[in-house]
Protein backbone atom coordinates (compact mmCIF):
# COMPACT_ATOMS: atom_id res chain seq x y z
CA UNK A 1 0.00 0.00 0.00
CA UNK A 2 0.95 3.62 -0.56
CA UNK A 3 0.89 6.04 2.20
CA UNK A 4 2.14 10.10 2.78
CA UNK A 5 4.05 9.82 6.32
CA UNK A 6 6.49 12.57 7.52
CA UNK A 7 7.75 9.39 10.02
CA UNK A 8 11.35 7.47 9.24
CA UNK A 9 9.74 4.63 10.70
CA UNK A 10 6.42 2.35 11.17
CA UNK A 11 5.85 -0.69 12.98
CA UNK A 12 3.24 -3.19 13.29
CA UNK A 13 2.97 -6.52 15.32
CA UNK A 14 4.10 -9.54 13.60
CA UNK A 15 5.24 -7.56 10.45
CA UNK A 16 7.95 -6.18 8.34
CA UNK A 17 7.71 -2.94 6.96
CA UNK A 18 10.20 -2.39 4.05
CA UNK A 19 10.40 0.96 2.59
CA UNK A 20 11.48 3.00 -0.73
CA UNK A 21 10.88 6.66 -0.58
CA UNK A 22 10.77 8.90 -4.16
CA UNK A 23 12.62 12.28 -3.56
CA UNK A 24 9.99 14.40 -5.61
CA UNK A 25 6.53 12.89 -3.92
CA UNK A 26 7.96 11.83 -0.50
CA UNK A 27 6.09 8.77 -0.78
CA UNK A 28 6.60 5.99 0.86
CA UNK A 29 6.01 2.10 -0.44
CA UNK A 30 4.99 -0.03 2.51
CA UNK A 31 5.17 -3.54 1.63
CA UNK A 32 3.84 -6.02 4.44
CA UNK A 33 5.48 -9.27 5.10
CA UNK A 34 4.59 -11.94 8.25
CA UNK A 35 7.83 -12.53 10.06
CA UNK A 36 7.53 -16.25 10.06
CA UNK A 37 9.57 -19.13 8.61
CA UNK A 38 7.93 -22.48 7.90
CA UNK A 39 6.45 -23.86 11.26
CA UNK A 40 7.85 -21.29 13.52
CA UNK A 41 5.46 -18.63 14.05
CA UNK A 42 3.36 -18.07 16.76
CA UNK A 43 -0.49 -17.80 16.43
CA UNK A 44 -2.05 -14.59 16.61
CA UNK A 45 -4.33 -14.14 19.90
CA UNK A 46 -7.55 -13.08 19.23
CA UNK A 47 -11.18 -13.53 21.03
CA UNK A 48 -14.80 -13.85 19.93
CA UNK A 49 -17.39 -11.96 21.36
CA UNK A 50 -21.09 -12.07 20.63
CA UNK A 51 -20.88 -15.08 18.14
CA UNK A 52 -22.65 -18.07 18.94
CA UNK A 53 -23.23 -21.46 16.99
CA UNK A 54 -22.52 -21.79 13.55
CA UNK A 55 -20.91 -18.83 13.20
CA UNK A 56 -18.84 -18.79 15.77
CA UNK A 57 -17.59 -22.37 14.72
CA UNK A 58 -17.07 -20.88 11.18
CA UNK A 59 -15.16 -18.48 12.76
CA UNK A 60 -13.16 -20.12 14.92
CA UNK A 61 -12.28 -22.94 12.25
CA UNK A 62 -11.37 -19.75 9.63
CA UNK A 63 -9.13 -18.06 12.14
CA UNK A 64 -7.55 -20.88 13.64
CA UNK A 65 -6.53 -22.20 9.82
CA UNK A 66 -4.87 -18.66 8.82
CA UNK A 67 -2.53 -18.14 12.07
CA UNK A 68 -4.61 -17.19 14.53
CA UNK A 69 -5.64 -18.46 17.91
CA UNK A 70 -8.80 -17.86 19.88
CA UNK A 71 -7.82 -16.75 23.19
CA UNK A 72 -9.72 -15.11 26.10
CA UNK A 73 -9.84 -11.54 26.14
CA UNK A 74 -7.09 -10.94 29.09
CA UNK A 75 -4.85 -12.86 26.44
CA UNK A 76 -5.68 -11.02 23.02
CA UNK A 77 -3.98 -8.95 20.73
CA UNK A 78 -7.37 -8.78 18.84
CA UNK A 79 -10.95 -8.46 19.52
CA UNK A 80 -13.57 -9.61 17.44
CA UNK A 81 -17.12 -8.34 18.68
CA UNK A 82 -20.11 -8.97 16.31
CA UNK A 83 -23.95 -10.36 16.54
CA UNK A 84 -27.07 -11.58 14.18
CA UNK A 85 -28.91 -8.84 12.96
CA UNK A 86 -31.96 -10.76 11.32
CA UNK A 87 -30.15 -12.93 8.22
CA UNK A 88 -27.45 -10.87 8.39
CA UNK A 89 -24.18 -10.41 10.58
CA UNK A 90 -22.22 -7.59 11.89
CA UNK A 91 -18.38 -7.66 12.90
CA UNK A 92 -15.83 -5.25 14.24
CA UNK A 93 -12.75 -5.80 14.99
CA UNK A 94 -10.82 -3.86 17.29
CA UNK A 95 -6.81 -3.98 18.22
CA UNK A 96 -6.61 -4.63 22.28
CA UNK A 97 -3.04 -2.69 22.20
CA UNK A 98 -3.97 0.78 20.70
CA UNK A 99 -7.85 0.49 21.54
CA UNK A 100 -8.53 1.43 17.56
CA UNK A 101 -11.16 -0.13 15.89
CA UNK A 102 -9.85 -1.23 12.49
CA UNK A 103 -13.31 -1.94 10.78
CA UNK A 104 -16.66 -2.10 11.66
CA UNK A 105 -19.05 -4.13 8.63
CA UNK A 106 -22.24 -5.54 8.08
CA UNK A 107 -23.09 -8.66 6.05
CA UNK A 108 -26.24 -9.58 4.40
CA UNK A 109 -27.07 -11.63 1.25
CA UNK A 110 -25.68 -14.60 1.41
CA UNK A 111 -25.80 -17.81 4.01
CA UNK A 112 -25.05 -17.12 7.42
CA UNK A 113 -22.02 -19.63 7.28
CA UNK A 114 -21.22 -17.45 3.87
CA UNK A 115 -21.24 -14.00 5.72
CA UNK A 116 -19.02 -15.74 8.54
CA UNK A 117 -16.67 -16.58 5.47
CA UNK A 118 -16.85 -13.23 4.42
CA UNK A 119 -16.15 -11.79 8.07
CA UNK A 120 -13.04 -14.42 8.94
CA UNK A 121 -11.72 -12.68 5.32
CA UNK A 122 -11.90 -9.46 6.55
CA UNK A 123 -9.83 -9.98 9.83
CA UNK A 124 -7.16 -11.99 8.09
CA UNK A 125 -6.67 -9.05 5.73
CA UNK A 126 -7.29 -6.28 8.81
CA UNK A 127 -3.97 -7.99 9.97
CA UNK A 128 -1.91 -9.24 7.85
CA UNK A 129 -2.35 -7.20 4.81
CA UNK A 130 -3.18 -10.59 2.44
CA UNK A 131 -6.43 -11.68 1.52
CA UNK A 132 -8.02 -14.26 3.57
CA UNK A 133 -8.93 -17.64 1.68
CA UNK A 134 -12.14 -18.97 3.56
CA UNK A 135 -14.06 -18.52 0.42
CA UNK A 136 -12.12 -20.57 -1.67
CA UNK A 137 -12.43 -23.97 -3.27
CA UNK A 138 -11.06 -27.26 -3.66
CA UNK A 139 -11.40 -30.16 -5.40
CA UNK A 140 -10.33 -34.00 -4.77
CA UNK A 141 -10.84 -37.31 -4.98
CA UNK A 142 -13.23 -39.50 -3.43
CA UNK A 143 -13.03 -43.24 -3.26
CA UNK A 144 -15.88 -45.45 -2.50
CA UNK A 145 -16.67 -49.07 -3.36
CA UNK A 146 -14.39 -49.66 -5.49
CA UNK A 147 -14.86 -46.75 -7.89
CA UNK A 148 -13.94 -43.35 -7.52
CA UNK A 149 -15.15 -39.71 -8.61
CA UNK A 150 -13.95 -35.92 -8.35
CA UNK A 151 -15.74 -33.17 -6.11
CA UNK A 152 -15.64 -30.05 -5.64
CA UNK A 153 -16.66 -28.38 -1.78
CA UNK A 154 -16.21 -24.62 0.11
CA UNK A 155 -12.00 -24.88 1.21
CA UNK A 156 -13.66 -26.53 4.58
CA UNK A 157 -15.09 -29.18 2.95
CA UNK A 158 -18.47 -28.16 3.09
CA UNK A 159 -21.21 -28.19 0.15
CA UNK A 160 -19.75 -31.24 -0.72
CA UNK A 161 -21.03 -32.23 -4.46
CA UNK A 162 -19.98 -35.06 -7.24
CA UNK A 163 -18.79 -33.18 -10.41
CA UNK A 164 -18.10 -36.57 -11.93
CA UNK A 165 -20.34 -39.84 -11.74
CA UNK A 166 -19.38 -42.31 -14.22
CA UNK A 167 -18.57 -45.03 -11.29
CA UNK A 168 -15.10 -45.96 -12.61
CA UNK A 169 -11.92 -44.34 -11.79
CA UNK A 170 -10.79 -40.91 -11.65
CA UNK A 171 -6.77 -39.37 -9.82
CA UNK A 172 -5.13 -36.21 -10.42
CA UNK A 173 -8.27 -33.05 -10.51
CA UNK A 174 -6.50 -30.04 -11.40
CA UNK A 175 -7.66 -26.29 -11.98
CA UNK A 176 -7.39 -23.54 -14.26
CA UNK A 177 -6.05 -20.78 -12.48
CA UNK A 178 -9.01 -17.76 -12.33
CA UNK A 179 -11.48 -20.23 -14.09
CA UNK A 180 -13.85 -22.57 -13.01
CA UNK A 181 -12.46 -25.37 -15.27
CA UNK A 182 -10.98 -28.99 -14.08
CA UNK A 183 -8.38 -31.14 -15.33
CA UNK A 184 -8.12 -35.13 -14.47
CA UNK A 185 -7.32 -38.49 -15.42
CA UNK A 186 -10.00 -40.53 -16.02
CA UNK A 187 -10.64 -44.80 -16.93
CA UNK A 188 -14.49 -43.92 -18.10
CA UNK A 189 -13.48 -44.88 -21.44
CA UNK A 190 -11.48 -47.89 -20.37
CA UNK A 191 -7.79 -46.40 -20.49
CA UNK A 192 -6.46 -43.65 -18.63
CA UNK A 193 -7.09 -40.31 -20.55
CA UNK A 194 -6.99 -36.89 -19.63
CA UNK A 195 -10.10 -34.49 -19.35
CA UNK A 196 -10.95 -31.27 -19.55
CA UNK A 197 -14.15 -30.07 -17.40
CA UNK A 198 -16.20 -26.76 -17.36
CA UNK A 199 -18.07 -26.83 -14.42
CA UNK A 200 -19.94 -23.93 -15.28
CA UNK A 201 -21.54 -25.87 -18.56
CA UNK A 202 -20.79 -29.46 -17.18
CA UNK A 203 -19.02 -30.33 -20.70
CA UNK A 204 -16.14 -32.41 -20.82
CA UNK A 205 -13.72 -33.07 -23.61
CA UNK A 206 -10.70 -35.55 -23.73
CA UNK A 207 -7.39 -33.65 -24.17
CA UNK A 208 -4.80 -36.23 -23.96
CA UNK A 209 -5.84 -39.97 -25.26
CA UNK A 210 -2.35 -41.39 -26.15
CA UNK A 211 -1.34 -45.39 -25.63
CA UNK A 212 -0.51 -46.08 -22.23
CA UNK A 213 -0.73 -43.60 -19.44
CA UNK A 214 -2.40 -40.02 -19.77
CA UNK A 215 -2.12 -38.50 -16.34
CA UNK A 216 -1.08 -35.30 -14.03
CA UNK A 217 -1.90 -32.00 -16.03
CA UNK A 218 -0.49 -28.80 -14.40
CA UNK A 219 -2.32 -25.76 -16.07
CA UNK A 220 0.21 -23.23 -17.28
CA UNK A 221 -0.79 -19.76 -14.64
CA UNK A 222 -2.19 -18.11 -18.08
CA UNK A 223 -3.85 -21.06 -18.56
CA UNK A 224 -2.21 -21.42 -22.01
CA UNK A 225 -0.10 -24.80 -21.50
CA UNK A 226 -0.75 -27.98 -19.93
CA UNK A 227 1.92 -29.79 -18.58
CA UNK A 228 1.62 -33.93 -18.27
CA UNK A 229 2.93 -37.30 -17.50
CA UNK A 230 2.72 -39.78 -20.25
CA UNK A 231 3.63 -43.10 -20.70
CA UNK A 232 3.31 -43.72 -24.84
CA UNK A 233 7.17 -43.86 -25.58
CA UNK A 234 7.58 -46.33 -22.56
CA UNK A 235 8.43 -45.02 -19.08
CA UNK A 236 6.31 -42.25 -17.70
CA UNK A 237 8.00 -38.72 -18.92
CA UNK A 238 6.92 -34.88 -18.50
CA UNK A 239 5.75 -33.51 -21.77
CA UNK A 240 4.15 -30.17 -22.36
CA UNK A 241 1.32 -29.22 -24.72
CA UNK A 242 -1.36 -26.47 -25.44
CA UNK A 243 -3.95 -26.71 -22.94
CA UNK A 244 -6.74 -28.15 -25.65
CA UNK A 245 -3.38 -30.68 -25.97
CA UNK A 246 -2.23 -29.71 -29.22
CA UNK A 247 1.28 -29.19 -30.07
CA UNK A 248 2.53 -31.94 -27.73
CA UNK A 249 6.24 -31.59 -27.15
CA UNK A 250 8.31 -34.29 -24.70
CA UNK A 251 10.40 -32.54 -22.40
CA UNK A 252 12.10 -35.58 -20.17
CA UNK A 253 14.21 -38.59 -21.60
CA UNK A 254 15.47 -39.95 -18.94
CA UNK A 255 13.48 -43.58 -18.98
CA UNK A 256 13.24 -43.23 -15.24
CA UNK A 257 9.75 -42.15 -13.15
CA UNK A 258 8.65 -38.58 -14.17
CA UNK A 259 5.62 -37.35 -11.85
CA UNK A 260 3.43 -34.60 -10.21
CA UNK A 261 4.40 -31.43 -12.39
CA UNK A 262 3.61 -28.09 -11.20
CA UNK A 263 4.66 -24.63 -13.09
CA UNK A 264 6.27 -21.53 -11.22
CA UNK A 265 3.75 -18.91 -11.13
CA UNK A 266 5.89 -16.90 -14.06
CA UNK A 267 5.35 -19.95 -16.11
CA UNK A 268 9.41 -19.87 -16.63
CA UNK A 269 9.80 -23.67 -15.02
CA UNK A 270 8.16 -26.84 -14.16
CA UNK A 271 9.05 -28.70 -11.44
CA UNK A 272 8.52 -32.45 -11.33
CA UNK A 273 9.60 -35.77 -9.12
CA UNK A 274 12.05 -38.18 -11.35
CA UNK A 275 14.98 -40.03 -10.42
CA UNK A 276 18.36 -39.46 -11.06
CA UNK A 277 20.55 -42.83 -10.79
CA UNK A 278 17.55 -44.69 -9.20
CA UNK A 279 17.50 -42.05 -6.15
CA UNK A 280 14.16 -40.05 -6.42
CA UNK A 281 14.40 -36.10 -6.22
CA UNK A 282 13.03 -33.05 -7.97
CA UNK A 283 13.89 -31.33 -10.35
CA UNK A 284 12.89 -28.01 -12.78
CA UNK A 285 12.69 -27.82 -16.73
CA UNK A 286 11.74 -24.98 -18.80
CA UNK A 287 8.62 -25.60 -20.85
CA UNK A 288 10.66 -25.22 -23.85
CA UNK A 289 13.42 -27.65 -23.23
CA UNK A 290 16.43 -27.90 -22.29
CA UNK A 291 18.42 -29.57 -19.57
CA UNK A 292 16.87 -30.34 -16.29
CA UNK A 293 17.59 -28.59 -12.94
CA UNK A 294 17.89 -30.02 -9.28
CA UNK A 295 16.07 -29.07 -6.48
CA UNK A 296 17.70 -29.34 -3.66
CA UNK A 297 15.70 -30.83 -0.59
CA UNK A 298 18.76 -31.37 1.86
CA UNK A 299 17.39 -33.10 5.23
CA UNK A 300 15.05 -35.40 3.31
CA UNK A 301 14.45 -38.43 1.12
CA UNK A 302 12.17 -39.95 -1.38
CA UNK A 303 10.43 -36.35 -1.96
CA UNK A 304 7.63 -36.46 -4.50
CA UNK A 305 4.50 -34.60 -5.31
CA UNK A 306 5.84 -31.16 -5.03
CA UNK A 307 3.25 -27.78 -5.41
CA UNK A 308 5.14 -24.78 -6.56
CA UNK A 309 3.45 -21.59 -4.37
CA UNK A 310 1.49 -19.15 -6.10
CA UNK A 311 3.88 -16.40 -4.67
CA UNK A 312 7.03 -18.60 -6.22
CA UNK A 313 8.98 -18.82 -2.92
CA UNK A 314 8.49 -22.30 -1.92
CA UNK A 315 7.64 -25.89 -3.18
CA UNK A 316 5.76 -28.36 -0.81
CA UNK A 317 6.21 -32.07 -1.60
CA UNK A 318 5.81 -35.45 0.16
CA UNK A 319 9.01 -37.15 1.29
CA UNK A 320 8.66 -40.85 2.21
CA UNK A 321 10.64 -41.56 5.25
CA UNK A 322 9.08 -44.58 6.99
CA UNK A 323 5.82 -43.00 6.90
CA UNK A 324 4.83 -39.84 4.91
CA UNK A 325 5.93 -36.52 5.62
CA UNK A 326 4.34 -32.86 4.53
CA UNK A 327 7.81 -30.42 3.66
CA UNK A 328 8.61 -27.52 2.13
CA UNK A 329 11.53 -26.27 0.61
CA UNK A 330 12.92 -22.52 -0.78
CA UNK A 331 11.61 -22.44 -4.61
CA UNK A 332 15.43 -22.28 -5.29
CA UNK A 333 16.80 -25.66 -2.93
CA UNK A 334 17.92 -25.91 -0.19
CA UNK A 335 17.08 -27.04 3.64
CA UNK A 336 13.75 -28.52 3.92
CA UNK A 337 11.43 -28.32 6.87
CA UNK A 338 9.34 -31.48 7.58
CA UNK A 339 5.92 -29.91 8.96
CA UNK A 340 3.20 -32.78 9.63
CA UNK A 341 3.01 -36.58 8.76
CA UNK A 342 0.76 -36.46 5.48
CA UNK A 343 0.63 -36.42 1.60
CA UNK A 344 -0.46 -34.60 -1.40
CA UNK A 345 -0.06 -31.24 -0.48
CA UNK A 346 -1.33 -28.12 -2.50
CA UNK A 347 -0.91 -24.64 -1.74
CA UNK A 348 -3.87 -22.01 -1.35
CA UNK A 349 -3.83 -18.66 -3.25
CA UNK A 350 -2.34 -16.90 0.22
CA UNK A 351 1.55 -19.44 -0.23
CA UNK A 352 0.47 -19.52 3.41
CA UNK A 353 -2.05 -22.70 3.97
CA UNK A 354 -1.62 -25.87 2.43
CA UNK A 355 -4.48 -28.86 2.19
CA UNK A 356 -3.18 -32.57 2.37
CA UNK A 357 -4.17 -35.98 2.80
CA UNK A 358 -3.97 -37.77 6.19
CA UNK A 359 -4.28 -40.66 7.21
CA UNK A 360 -6.02 -41.89 9.59
CA UNK A 361 -6.47 -45.75 10.93
CA UNK A 362 -7.85 -47.45 7.45
CA UNK A 363 -9.36 -44.27 6.33
CA UNK A 364 -7.90 -41.39 4.41
CA UNK A 365 -9.10 -37.56 5.27
CA UNK A 366 -8.20 -33.82 4.08
CA UNK A 367 -6.69 -31.56 6.31
CA UNK A 368 -5.42 -27.62 6.10
CA UNK A 369 -2.08 -26.30 7.39
CA UNK A 370 -0.93 -23.44 8.44
CA UNK A 371 2.63 -23.67 7.20
CA UNK A 372 4.00 -20.52 9.56
CA UNK A 373 2.35 -21.97 12.83
CA UNK A 374 1.88 -25.49 11.91
CA UNK A 375 -1.72 -25.59 12.95
CA UNK A 376 -4.16 -28.32 11.63
CA UNK A 377 -7.68 -28.64 11.06
CA UNK A 378 -9.27 -31.13 9.46
CA UNK A 379 -12.20 -30.27 6.84
CA UNK A 380 -15.77 -31.78 6.84
CA UNK A 381 -15.89 -35.27 5.41
CA UNK A 382 -17.79 -37.35 2.65
CA UNK A 383 -17.94 -40.82 2.83
CA UNK A 384 -15.18 -42.36 1.44
CA UNK A 385 -11.74 -42.29 1.45
CA UNK A 386 -10.59 -38.31 -0.03
CA UNK A 387 -7.13 -37.76 -1.40
CA UNK A 388 -5.30 -35.56 -4.11
CA UNK A 389 -6.87 -31.86 -3.20
CA UNK A 390 -6.20 -29.52 -5.16
CA UNK A 391 -6.62 -25.56 -4.29
CA UNK A 392 -8.18 -23.47 -6.95
CA UNK A 393 -6.50 -20.24 -7.29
Amino acid sequence: MKTRTNQGWCSGWGLAVLFCVTAAAQEIEIRRELLWQPGTARPVPITLTGFEGEVAAVLRFDLEVAGFQIVGPDAAQYELRGNRTGTGLQGTLVDRVSQAALFARAYSGASLRQQAHALADDVVLAVTGRPGIAQTRIAFKVESGGTSEIYVSDYDGHGARPVTRDRSLVAAPCWVPGRPVLYYTSYKSGSPDILRHDLTTGQRQVVAAHPGLNTSAAISPDGQRMAMILSKDGAPELYVARADGSDLKRLTFSREDESSPTWSPDGRWIGFATRQAGRRMLARISPGGGELQRIGTAGVANPSEPDWSPDGKWIAFTAQMGGFEICVVPAEGGAATVLVSGEDPSWAPNSRTLIFTRRQGDRRVLSLLDVATRQVKDVARVSGNSSQPSWAR
